[in-house]
């Protein structure tokens, strides 16, 4: 194999163990490392069942576990109350009367051959149950106006407490500017009262963790007024002094816990108390509380330092009191110690400690938790924060603990030093496969152990080649990093490790795969508010790649399954989202993904619903009659909103319904409003969008306009006259909102036109009236005003009406007729005068009737047909009448009240017309050459029928040429067309005529048959007629047999039933429904053969003998003539009555 030019970079093993974690085989010896540790303080509270001191420690060999308290040995296997945890170094102390005993600082130490670790100190604290001491109290006797203060001096006990001043029935002290609680719990009076005089003040202190709460014996206060000269009440009045902090104070406080300052001051008047930082302002985050007296900063920090002032004021003057406030903070790493150091023999190694804290905290150095100064060596210096070994030996290899600590804690750390040499070991397994994608950059591993620290080469092994270039990179963990991998990186790769102890190799392999990508990524879309809506996401992938693929979906940056499975459903790439909500509308994003790559796009899902309603609804602009409503609209929905309805309700005429009142444009948010006068308006909103409409608003503050005279009167007035001498007078009323106030009423005045010059008057509350004894059909004026009890309406406008109409009192003349063809008639007449209609004009009805058929001279009885004309006209047509017939006609007038009289009838007759279409049309008797045609005549001759014309032609592939054949007897109803080619198609059309013309025509289609055909239609219905009558004869034979047997079983023969049965009716009736009867006389037919056969014989002598051949309508007899459908065409009818033919 020829040599390839390889990478290869000394890692320095130190950094690799800083940067990137150390990791020891688990061969290799290794220092113990607590794993888990108890921090802080355990406070025995009683509610506790055992209290838990944890150590747990790694390292090669396993370490072994002391503890120590207060800094002697302790030893919990000696004490076995203890309970103990074999694995490791933890103990549990149980919470037992003896738990006292216990109380202490604890430490716990692990240890191997190689060195110690040792944990954080511990503090186990057993509370006592805090107590106030007994002690006699002799009251506190002052003057009224004196200031006072009552100690509470509450006992010590584990915080968080509460201190709080009560009566002996438990009601709370008030405390207000003149009196109040420290934050030491005693009670200051800045000055006294009579009233304060009690005899059971009592402190109370309330501890919550240990759930316990103590009294203080209580304390007596007496207050004597004060007594001047003269035995008149006098309090006299100072200034203010400051009781509490009693001298300059600093205060020092931790960085972020919360700043308390106290200034309660005495004084009468009571003083006020103002807080100043001095040159600058209080911070923004300050609180004053306790009436002015506490000021609080929570959350300190370093701008909070500095000088602060408390001011007492009154009347009579002002007290100051200084405050220096100093922000410290416990210790915290500057830089942190490496934990974790693999040094080579003969190196130097560097320790470094660095904290920071207010004050600045002192480092002290330990080894294998022993101070440093316990081992003499001269091979390593400590400087500050720092320690370094030079020229290390593997004896010093061990636990160094860097400890750093001010007032307000303390850090601890422990680094492990693990000085020795060791062969490379490669840490990455061997033979592992890779895999990418073209374009992609992909890292194989050669994660080395050794010191001191190896030489990393990587070669190119399977095709072998160069590693050169830019898109080689050898990281810092000695893996190798390609960039923008091409199809030729593919194959395997070697990874040798090398220092002064020995070399290490592994082989690892390449494989390029395709990218996986969305070829359908999912689309935007705007959807309504509960639809369904699907997204789709189709990817393409590697095959080898595909059952590891996964599909994602993401909405705004979180996982849907996860987060929002209620409502999404996904299925092979597809995300359903069923019942859309506003809460979905966000970016959801498509996420595909294999263990070697992925690919992700997005689609945005715009909800649309109808708008929020308007909110902010207010009036302005107030008026008598009008009034502006703005309103602020709310969210649209991602539709816009097109338009603003605004409906009002009002409380008196119709409550809780609500009108529209105005619509403005979707860009307004307010508008003007018109309004009635005397109605207490409110008003809502309603906002639409093109999705619809939204919720109404919430309404407006209601609004009552005061009430006016009416603004209009009443509209679409109606003059009728229903009767002859009466004239009916309606108008549609005022709605109720357009009263306008109360009392209304409407005033109609009314006077014959051109006639009167006066109105007559009527007022009234209705809205109609009649005038009576009025003139038939005569004009009049009528107004009508609307009045209520603040005025009247403007002044009406006039319309003109018409009393009651009476009956037409004339006939039209000179009516005259005009047959323009068989079926349609022209009619004309001179109209009516005005002065005979007595009435509005509704127009003319022509009255016509047949009297009789032409056809055979035959009265028909009268049935009229009428025809309305409304209007003035003189003329009209009058369609649809019968050919060859004679009518009669009138014309009359009508009005409204009704019809006028006839006018004289005249007569007139229709032409013959052509005849209707024959309603059937059969080919029958199909031949080789022949076919009969059999056809039934028109219902409707219309004239007198002379013929018929037959035509036909052959219709195979093409239309053959059209024959015609005149049949000039009227009577045929059947023809015979012969001389037809055989094995062809034909369509026939027949038409009946009179003198006039030929109708329409009826078609039918036959066709002729083959010569052999026919010579096998013949024998097959020959032999197929002979099996029918055999079969009939059988069936006969066997029933007559049966019918026998059956009588001779009985006793009985027909000649004697027959004697029974004319003696008496009852069995006659009975023997007739027998199903066997039979004859003795085989020529004789049965009784039933006579009572049908006489049956059909009295059919024949009446009138409707012809409904039989209906009934058998398409019927043929044996050569194929028809026997008859229509009524009116008799015919022979041959009837077979138990197989005994009977003609009719």
């Amino acid at each position: 194999m020829r040599g390839l030019r390889s990478l290869n970079v000394g890692l320095l093993l130190a950094f690799f163990s800083t940067a990137f974690g150390l990791y020891f085989p688990p061969h290799v010896e290794q220092l113990p490392t607590i794993t888990a540790q108890t921090s802080g303080s355990l406070i025995v509270l009683p509610y506790d069942e055992n209290f838990l001191f944890k150590c747990e420690a790694k390292g090669n060999p396993r370490p072994t576990y002391r503890w120590t308290k207060d800094g002697m040995d302790f030893d919990p296997h000696k004490d076995s109350r203890l309970i103990i945890e074999e694995s490791s170094g933890t103990f549990l102390i149980p919470n037992t009367k003896e738990k006292t005993k216990y109380q202490g600082k604890y430490r716990c130490y692990a240890s191997n051959k190689l060195g110690t670790a040792i944990s954080e100190e511990s503090e186990f604290i057993v509370p006592m149950v805090p107590k106030f001491p007994k002690e006699k109290t002799e009251p506190v006797v002052v003057t009224e106006g004196d200031s006072v203060v009552l100690e509470c001096n509450p006992p010590q006990g584990i915080p968080p407490w509460q201190l709080y001043w009560m009566t002996n029935d438990l009601r709370h002290i008030e405390q207000n500017e003149r009196v109040s609680m420290g934050l030491n719990g005693n009670l200051y009076f800045s000055n006294t009262l009579v009233s304060d005089s009690r005899d059971d003040y009592c402190c109370f202190a309330s501890f919550f963790r240990i759930r316990t709460i103590v009294q203080k014996p209580r304390l007596v206060l007496r207050v004597k007024p004060s007594q001047g000269d003269d035995d008149i009440t006098s309090v006299q009045k100072r200034k203010p002094s400051i009781l509490v902090p009693s001298s300059h104070s600093t205060t020092y406080i931790k960085k972020g816990e919360e700043l308390e300052l106290e200034c309660i001051a005495e004084g009468l008047p009571t003083p006020a108390v103002e807080w100043i930082k001095m040159l600058e302002n209080l911070p923004t985050h300050t609180q004053i509380k306790n009436y002015g007296k506490l000021l609080t900063i929570s959350n300190v920090t370093d701008q909070d330092e500095g000088k602060y002032m408390c001011k007492a004021k009154n009347d009579l003057g002002e007290a100051e009191h200084h405050f220096q406030v100093v922000v410290e903070e416990p210790p915290s790493w500057q830089e942190e110690p490496v934990k974790s150091q693999l040094a080579e023999i003969g190196s130097d190694i560097h320790i470094k400690c660095s904290a920071r804290g207010k004050p600045q905290p002192t480092i002290t150095w330990k080894r294998n938790g022993q101070p440093l100064d316990d081992f003499p060596s001269t091979n390593y210096k400590v400087l500050d924060d720092r320690i370094i070994i030079l020229r290390a030996e593997q004896r010093d290899t061990a636990v160094y603990q860097c400890e750093a600590s001010n007032r307000h804690g303390t850090l601890l750390v422990n680094a492990n030093v693990l000085v020795m040499n060791h062969p490379p070991l490669i840490l990455t397994r061997s033979y592992l496969e890779y895999a990418t994608m073209l374009g992609k950059s992909v890292i194989m591993d050669c994660r080395v152990f050794s010191s001191p620290p190896a030489t990393i080469n990587w070669r190119r092994e399977d095709p072998e080649g160069s590693l050169d270039g830019e898109r080689y990179s050898l990281l810092k963990n000695g893996s190798l990093q390609i960039h923008k991998v091409e199809m030729g990186d593919m194959g395997q790769y070697k990874c040798l490790a090398n220092n002064s102890e020995g070399t290490m190799s592994l082989t690892t392999e390449l494989f390029i795969k395709d990218s996986t990508r969305i070829v359908e990524p999912p689309q935007d879309m705007k959807v309504k508010r509960g639809s369904m809506v699907e997204l789709e996401c189709q990817v393409e992938c590697d095959p080898t790649l595909r059952r590891e693929l996964e599909i994602l979906w993401m909405k705004d940056g979180m996982n849907i399954l996860s987060n929002f499975s209620e409502g999404y459903f996904t299925d092979d790439g597809i995300l359903q989202i069923v019942n859309v909500s506003h809460s979905d509308q966000g970016n959801y994003t498509c996420v595909v993904r294999t263990s070697l790559d992925q690919d992700t796009a997005s689609a945005y899902i715009t909800v649309l619903d109808v708008p929020d309603p308007p909110v902010q609804l207010t009036l302005s602009e107030l008026k008598d009659r009008s009034v502006r409503l703005q309103w602020v609209a709310a969210s649209d929905h991602n539709s816009p909103i097109t338009e603003f309805i605004i409906q009002y309700e009002e409380n008196h005429w119709e409550p809780e319904k609500w009108k529209e009142i105005i619509r403005v444009a979707g860009s307004q948010f307010s508008a003007p409003l018109t309004l009635y006068g005397h109605i207490n308006y409110q008003f809502r909103v309603i906002a639409v969008n093109a999705i619809g409409r939204s919720h109404p608003s919430m309404p407006s503050k209601r609004y009552k306009t005061p009430p006016c005279a009416p603004d209009r009167n009443p509209e679409n007035i109606k003059i009728e006259g229903h009767l002859p001498h009466q004239m009916d007078i309606s108008w549609e009323p005022l709605l109720p909102v357009e009263h306008n106030g109360p009392g209304l009423e409407y005033k109609l005045s009314y006077r014959l036109l051109g006639v009167e010059d006066s109105w007559k008057e009527q007022m009234m509350k209705r809205h109609s009236f009649v005038v009576r004894d009025t003139q038939t059909f005569v004009p009049y004026e009528v107004k009508i005003q609307a009045f209520n009890s603040h005025g009247w309406a403007p002044e009406p406008r006039v319309v003109t009406g018409y009393s009651g109409e009476d009956l037409p009192l004339a006939a039209p003349e000179d009516v005259s007729v005009e047959v323009l063809n068989s079926t349609l008639l022209r009619v004309s007449w001179s109209p009516v005068p005005q002065t005979a209609l007595r009435g509005h004009l509704g127009g003319y009805t022509v009255h016509w009737w047949q009297t009789q058929s032409l056809l055979n001279s035959k009265r028909i009885p009268s049935e009229k047909q009428s025809l309305t004309i409304p209007g003035n006209r003189s003329h009209t047509m009058v369609p649809g009448l019968k050919p060859f017939s004679e009518y009669s006609l009138t014309v009359n007038i009508f009005n409204r009240r009704g019809n006028g009289p006839s006018s004289s009838s005249i007569s007139f007759t229709t032409p013959q017309g052509v005849p209707e279409q024959p309603p059937i049309l059969r080919a029958t008797n199909l031949q080789k050459d022949s076919i009969t045609l059999v056809w039934a005549p028109p219902h409707e001759t219309n004239g007198f029928l002379t013929g018929y014309l037959l035509q036909y032609q052959t219709v195979n592939e093409t239309l053959g040429e059209l024959k015609s054949v005149n049949i000039s007897a009227p009577d045929t109803t059947q023809w015979v067309l012969r001389d037809l080619q055989d094995d062809n198609w034909y369509k026939f059309y027949l038409s009946a005529c009179t003198q006039v013309g030929c109708g329409s025509a009826i078609s039918e289609e036959g066709g002729t048959v083959s010569e052999a055909l026919s010579s096998k239609q013949l024998v097959a219905s020959q032999e197929w007629f002979v099996a029918i009558m055999c079969a009939v004869a059988l069936l006969t034979l066997l029933v007559l047999i049966g019918c026998f047997v059956l009588k001779n079983k009985v006793g009985k023969y027909a000649v004697k039933e027959k004697e029974e049965t004319l003696a008496d009716p009852e069995a006659q009736v009975m023997g007739e429904e027998s199903p066997c009867e039979y004859s003795d006389n085989d020529e004789k037919p049965l009784k039933r053969h006579h009572r049908m056969f006489t049956d059909i014989k009295e059919d024949d002598s009446s009138e409707d003998s012809s409904t039989m051949s209906e009934d058998d309508g398409s019927e043929f007899d044996e050569d194929g003539s028809f026997i008859g459908e229509y009524s009116g065409f008799k015919r022979r009818v041959s009837t077979e009555v138990n197989r005994h033919p009977v003609t009719s």
